[in-house]
């Protein structure tokens, strides 16, 4: 196969470059112009059949690979096009799954595996014509590795899911070898919260002064004769405070200090996952289509279609040296030459980091986020904007804090007073990292104190506080778990909790992943019976198996033999001895108004619902309401909660479709001091109570949330 360039580097005619999607082909078609043909395959081509293994156990797993159903008519398409072309290019996305592709479009269309393969990380026009300048062999160590994930997935999933349908009196059930493991995980947390034995304790928060308001302060108890301190009632908590009245207050220590806090690195699949479901509250399945159409490319108006992220399923922080200091450069022009740091920052990898690609980053620093507000779909440019003040971010100096640390004594008892003021804001000017946890770190300045100077205490307040168990997992929480842990790759975590919430195992209840009773009995049965399957480090340590594979140093045969050699017997074993499980279905007070049977409780994606017991003869379905104690302000009639098709809670009234009130924010009882109809509670990002509101259209009652101050 010839080159594509002439002496003069000017482009030839007549080629064929091969893409997975429609989206991506037209992106790169305006790139390359006149002279190539741009076609989409639509992803995979060929795979193992649904219906059978598809996997040769006793011919060192041979997998059997057929045409796709659907596909015939497009590859049809792909070999008469081949046949015109004086070059064929295929460029699939730069990774395992991209160059499996690319070997089953070889394999079908009988292209070369040599020179034709080209990769690029960004769908800019410079990115594509210097991809298209240097072809390559496919890669068959990365088609290796991707065809011993598939294999194993297949043998597991295969095996295990046939199993759980003996055993389980539930349709629709599922095993995988990530999934399972993502399963266990939120399991044992939930039983965690649920064996979780709170504790008393109690603090002392002491209001100090030097005579004037301005100069008030609060300080908390932490040590009592050089020993931290551990209050366990209220008994304890008011003889402190009694043995404290009269005591001087006096200044034991000072100590300020400069502290400096970097910038967060760029985003990887992972953290791109954790802060847009933090900040934008995406799923991670929403995050990832999302960022494909910002990669695949968007018509921006007068450049026309141009890919505005740069790949999107890394797990590298590394960036472009001529990125940075076009990040570098705009910086100084945008917000001044003192937010430039001296040298372009380098992030530190964490874990077995493949490195195969750059960070995830605009593919123009340039294009400021409301520069394309107007040609992007509203959540298009939400996630664009996150991914781009992260990265401009982390190009920038850090942020400079000054902190002081107030060391008060009162004869045998020490309290502490911290505080800190902003200096230098740094890459704070740009954007701060989300947290899963509802704190945020706040600024606080503290008067100007000596040591030996004498304070005054105005209030000595004990407070109550009793331990809390650890969160339910959010689905950033997960996708970071996972990551630590090593279970699953970048392109992995977003369809692994989409199964699991379609199979039923968990739902999503107020953000958090809950198990269901189904969840548990599938996990407990996995545990049991495939210890290692379900074990993380199990897991983790396969992965580590297909890394060596696509670099060269494992065999994928051995690696699945070595697998499968005690996966059989445990099999074999599970077959024998795993016990069927009945789940009872929860029987309601509910009548089917169709057939007359008391409707029983199912576990649908989004939670319970009612479905009547003589399906299939009769498919009477109906969502199970949970009254919120308020009148509709319409008709009179209760207002219930409900879920809409996506599986978002919102509150309607029962008379619905007579009645159309609905309302996205929380009915309390409390009742409008204005207008007497009921009030709901507003939230805000990340689900925070922002305060409450009149329901009713025209009153513009308004008031802080219950309890705040």
């Amino acid at each position: 196969m010839s080159s594509n360039y002439n002496m003069e580097g000017n482009f030839m005619a007549n080629s064929l470059v091969i893409v997975e999607s429609p989206a991506k082909a037209k992106t790169i078609g305006k790139f390359l112009g006149k002279g190539y043909r741009v076609k989409a395959s639509l992803g995979h081509v060929r795979d193992l059949p649904k219906s059978q293994l598809g996997v040769d156990i006793e011919n060192n797993f041979t997998p059997k690979y057929i045409t796709i159903r659907g596909k015939g008519e497009i590859l049809k398409e792909l070999r008469a096009a081949v046949k015109k072309a004086d070059n064929v290019y295929l460029a699939a996305d730069p990774d395992r799954e991209g160059e499996a592709i690319c070997w089953h479009l070889a394999q079908s269309l009988g292209i070369p595996k040599e020179s034709t393969r080209i990769e690029f990380n960004e769908i800019t026009k410079d990115a594509i014509r210097s991809a298209v300048k240097r072809p390559r062999d496919i890669d068959m160590s990365r088609v290796d590795a991707q065809q011993a994930r598939r294999i194993l997935d297949r043998l597991v999933g295969y095996n295990l899911s046939p199993l759980l349908w003996q055993k389980v009196n539930k349709k629709g059930l599922s095993a995988g070898r990530v999934q399972t493991v993502a399963l266990r995980l939120i399991c044992k947390r939930q039983r965690e919260i649920d064996a979780f034995e709170p504790e008393e304790y109690w603090s002392i928060t002491a209001t100090l002064s030097k005579g004037t308001k301005k100069t008030t302060f609060d300080a908390e108890l932490i040590r009592v004769k050089n020993k931290k301190i551990k209050i366990s009632n209220e008994a304890q908590a008011k003889e402190i405070s009694e043995n404290l009245k009269g005591l001087d207050f006096i200044v034991s220590n000072v100590v300020e200090k400069e502290r400096k806090r970097t910038p967060a690195p760029p985003f990887t699949t992972s953290t791109l996952q954790q802060e847009a479901s933090r900040k934008l509250g995406f799923t991670a399945r929403k995050t990832m289509s999302i960022a494909q159409q910002l990669y695949e490319g968007l018509d921006i108006g007068a450049d026309g279609t141009v890919g505005l992220v740069t790949y999107i399923r890394t797990d590298s922080t590394r960036v472009a040296q001529e990125a940075q200091l076009a990040a570098a450069e705009y910086i100084g022009e945008k917000y001044g030459k003192g937010f430039v740091p001296n040298r372009p920052p380098v992030y530190k990898k964490k874990g077995s980091v493949q490195d195969a690609h750059e960070a995830i980053r605009p593919t123009s620093v340039i294009r400021e986020p409301d520069m394309l507000k107007s040609h992007l779909k509203r959540d298009q440019y939400r996630l664009y904007k996150l991914i781009w003040e992260r990265y401009v971010a982390s190009q920038m100096k850090p942020a400079i804090l000054d902190t002081v640390t107030i060391d008060v004594g009162a004869d045998d008892y020490l309290f502490r007073a911290t505080g800190s003021i902003m200096k230098f804001p740094g890459f704070t000017i740009v954007y701060t990292e989300g947290r899963d946890d509802e704190g945020e770190e706040k600024e606080k300045s503290l008067p100007q104190v000596k040591k030996d100077e004498k304070l005054i205490a105005t209030k000595l307040v004990p407070g109550q506080h009793f331990t809390k168990p650890p969160s339910p997992y959010t689905e950033a929480m997960l996708v970071k778990t996972m990551e630590e842990n090593g279970v699953g790759r970048p392109s992995t975590y977003a369809p692994t909790i989409d199964t699991i919430l379609r199979r039923g195992y968990v739902v999503l209840e107020k953000k958090r992943l809950v198990p269901t009773e189904l969840g548990f009995v599938v996990s407990d049965l996995l545990t049991q019976h495939f210890p290692d399957i379900v074990d993380a480090e199990f897991t983790a340590k396969m992965e580590s198996e297909l890394d060596k594979i696509e670099m060269e140093s494992a065999n994928w045969v051995d690696v699945i033999s070595e697998f499968y050699s005690s996966f059989a017997p445990t099999l074999e074993k599970a077959r024998e001895e795993m016990e069927e499980v009945t789940i009872p279905e929860e029987t309601s007070d509910v009548i089917c108004e169709k057939c007359g049977r008391n409707m029983v409780v199912k576990m649908g994606r989004y939670g319970k619902f009612l479905a009547c017991p003589g399906f299939p003869e009769c498919r009477n379905t109906k969502p199970i309401l949970r009254e919120v104690g308020v009148e509709c302000p319409l008709c009179g009639g209760s207002v219930v909660q409900r879920r809409s098709r996506r599986g978002r809670i919102f509150y309607g009234c029962t008379n619905y479709p007579e009645c159309t009130f609905t309302t996205w924010d929380e009915p309390i009882k409390e009742k409008c001091p204005k207008c007497g109809a009921f009030l709901v509670r507003s939230k805000g990002r990340g689900g925070k109570d922002v305060g409450l509101k009149c329901v009713s259209e025209g009153c513009d009652y308004r008031a802080e949330p219950p309890g705040k101050k």
